[in-house]
Formats: structure tokens, C-alpha cells, sequence
């Protein structure tokens, strides 16, 4: 009888529903996203998960709020990710060069 799930290879939205400690590979959910202001259109770095008010460094408009979870973006910025931490490959190799102190 087989399994209805292939549990060795799991699909991409399987992965992502589950929590980030009972994935196959342990992933964090947050990630640091460029957020452009809509006034000065200066670019400032936020995390996905802030807890405080991010305000603009050159016009003091408010970029994000925070909820209970992630920061909610306020209307008429535009954000992209700089960094997901989930997508990073963590292989490990050995450096080729030793280094000599």
C-alpha cells in the first residue's frame, strides 16, 4: 500500500505551511526586506518581524506598523526581500587554503 505523501521529498507549500522547527531542513519564517519611502523615495532596511514603528531616516513618515506577527507595510511604500533566510544553502565545504597566525 503506498503512501499518498512522499514524505523524503516534500513539495515547496507543504514546507512552508509547517512550523519552522518541524520542517525536513530547519528554517526561520523572517527576512529583511528595502522598503522605499513614497516621500523622499530613500531606501531603508527592515525585518520582516518588527516589533517598533519604523519611521523614514529622511522625512520621518512611518514605513511599517507592527502587528502580532509580521510588520505590517504602511500604503504607498513598495518593499522588496534583500535577504530570505529560508533560501540560503548551507552547505559546508572545507577552504582550500589554509590560513597560517
Amino acid at each position: 500500500m503506498p503512501l499518498a505523501k512522499d514524505l523524503v521529498h516534500p513539495s515547496l507549500e507543504d514546507e512552508k505551511k509547517k512550523h519552522k522547527k518541524k520542517r525536513l531542513v530547519q528554517s526561520p519564517n523572517s527576512y529583511f526586506m528595502d522598503v522605499k519611502c513614497p516621500g523622499c523615495y530613500k531606501i531603508t532596511t527592515v525585518f520582516s518581524h518588527a516589533q517598533t514603528v519604523v519611521l523614514c531616516v529622511g522625512c520621518s513618515t512611518v514605513l511599517c506598523q507592527p502587528t502580532g506577527g509580521k510588520a505590517r507595510l504602511t500604503e504607498g511604500t513598495s518593499g522588496h526581500f534583500l535577504i530570505r533566510l529560508p533560501d540560503f544553502d548551507f552547505t559546508l565545504s572545507r577552504p582550500s587554503v589554509k590560513l597560517r597566525i
